[in-house]
């Protein structure tokens, strides 16, 4: 396809569902990522695909009439957040609409919208962190930061982030210090050079307590009795730090992983607690980022499941087991199937701490192990990562023909997308609800309750009510 070199200025006229702008140059439409509605915004355009010109956001010229609040510094350089500079109404509203367009553009049909739930913090309430050693210019200052909007190689400071747990500023500004004054070289993704990678934060907010996970490659050493000796002398924090975890990583994708993985200090886990529940959550373990977002989640899916008790229940994609065990007092028994056997192994742990005998993991995957359930279930809770039901899967899920799913989706686009399969297969989306378990980012939570109805096969006949 031809390429359009060439930085234009346009106005955006619309977003669409996730993070996209819509804008109009020569009478042919532009579309990009990032930006918000009403921004006169710089724009490189480059492919021409069959209906419109995808850009590059390169700067943003004039602010939106949308953009009231200014409360991040770190607004226009850092890559981690969208809508900083949104009234916490008005991104709530935005992304309404934004999910209410996408569902309307696929034809879904939902009988009962029941809106958008608000985050019970919208600063501070990540519960996770994960931070990038490197430098914010060639040649200069180690940084320990989030990622430069759009840039790959590039670093920022962020301190003061306000999504993220206070503490979470003091323990990085501290270990990039540390580090600085070691002349510890960072881990360079171009030439595959160095030691430092990533320093991992998570915090039971519940409980205060905290675990830290240094992640560097093989080629230099680290004095981890030093390194926990400068950690547990920090001031200031409200919490306290419960767990420091050492990680090997010498891959070369920029990701958080494992080669090896050794437990420095404390204890092998912290505890959450959620709805009454204990969770363990050790430095891999899948855990919402959103401690008291998640109870609100939680809560919907239980007020969808409604008061009629649920003999069997399947979960599929289960992770550490939270929805299963959350459901298990009002069903005779919870099935939930995980493919990360360390999930499978902390949420058999976590059915021990909560004292719940009718919940069994299955460590397999979801497209395989459905093959091999022998009962018959009344109600299925799904909620897969990103990317979907896996094709191949969907209809092996649907084959056990349940009255009623309750699919639970971090992705709208992959919820829409398999939403239609079940409408053809003879289901109905009864009621969906919005979560904002991410405030200051694009993304949202949407809980569907899926029922059986009557008329299969008619998936453009109704609109919103």
């Amino acid at each position: 396809m031809a390429r359009k070199k060439k930085i234009v200025e346009i106005e955006i006229v619309d977003n669409m569902f996730p993070n996209k702008s819509i804008g109009e140059h020569e009478g042919e439409t532009v579309i990009f990522k990032g930006g918000i509605k009403g921004q006169k915004v710089k724009v490189l355009l480059n492919r021409r695909r069959k209906d419109y010109i995808e850009g590059k956001l390169l700067e943003v010229l004039e602010r939106s009439p949308l953009e009231k609040n200014l409360s991040c510094s770190y607004d226009e350089d850092c890559g981690g957040c969208t809508y900083q500079t949104l009234l916490y109404e008005d991104e709530l509203n935005l992304k309404k609409e934004l999910v209410l367009d996408l569902f309307k553009r696929e034809g879904i049909e939902v009988s009962n919208f029941l809106g958008i739930e608000k985050s019970p913090r919208v600063e501070g309430y990540r519960n996770k962190m994960e931070y990038t050693f490197g430098d914010e210019v060639k040649g200069g200052p180690l940084v320990l930061g989030l990622h430069r909007k759009g840039r790959f190689y590039e670093i920022i400071d962020t301190d003061g982030c306000n999504i993220a747990d206070k503490d979470f500023a003091i323990i990085r500004g501290r270990v990039m210090e540390y580090f600085r004054q070691l002349n510890t070289a960072f881990y360079n993704k171009k030439t595959h050079k160095g030691v430092l990678r990533h320093l991992v934060i998570r915090k039971a907010l519940s409980t205060g307590e905290i675990l830290i996970n240094l992640i560097t490659t093989s080629q230099g050493e680290v004095d981890l009795e030093d390194f926990t000796k400068e950690l547990l002398n920090l001031h200031g924090l409200e919490g306290k730090i419960a767990s420091i975890f050492y990680t090997i990583n010498d891959g070369l994708a920029d990701i958080v992983k494992a080669d090896k993985i050794d437990f420095v200090y404390g204890k092998e886990y912290i505890v959450e607690e959620i709805l009454g529940l204990k969770f363990k959550i050790s430095p891999f373990s899948f855990f919402q980022t959103n401690t008291f977002g998640a109870e609100k989640l939680y809560s919907i899916v239980r007020d969808f499941v409604g008061d009629e008790k649920n003999n069997i229940v399947f979960d599929l994609y289960s992770g550490t087991g939270t929805i299963a065990q959350i459901l298990a007092p009002i069903c005779k028994k919870v099935i939930g199937i995980e493919i990360v056997e360390e999930a499978v192994e902390m949420a058999e742990e976590n059915t021990k701490l909560n004292d719940l005998k009718n919940v069994e993991f299955i460590a397999g995957d979801v497209l395989k192990e459905v093959d091999k359930i022998r009962e018959r279930p009344d109600l299925i809770i799904i909620d897969p990562p990103r990317d979907g039901i896996h094709p191949k899967a969907i209809n092996k899920i649907i084959d056990f023909n349940p009255e009623r799913f309750i699919y639970v989706s971090c992705n709208p686009v992959t919820l829409a997308r398999d939403l239609k399969t079940f409408i053809n297969r003879g289901y109905k989306v009864e009621k969906m609800k919005l979560m904002d378990m991410f405030p200051r980012t694009p993304h949202t939570e949407v809980v569907c309750l899926i029922e059986k109805c009557c008329c299969p096969n008619i998936i453009n006949s109704c609109s919103f009510k």
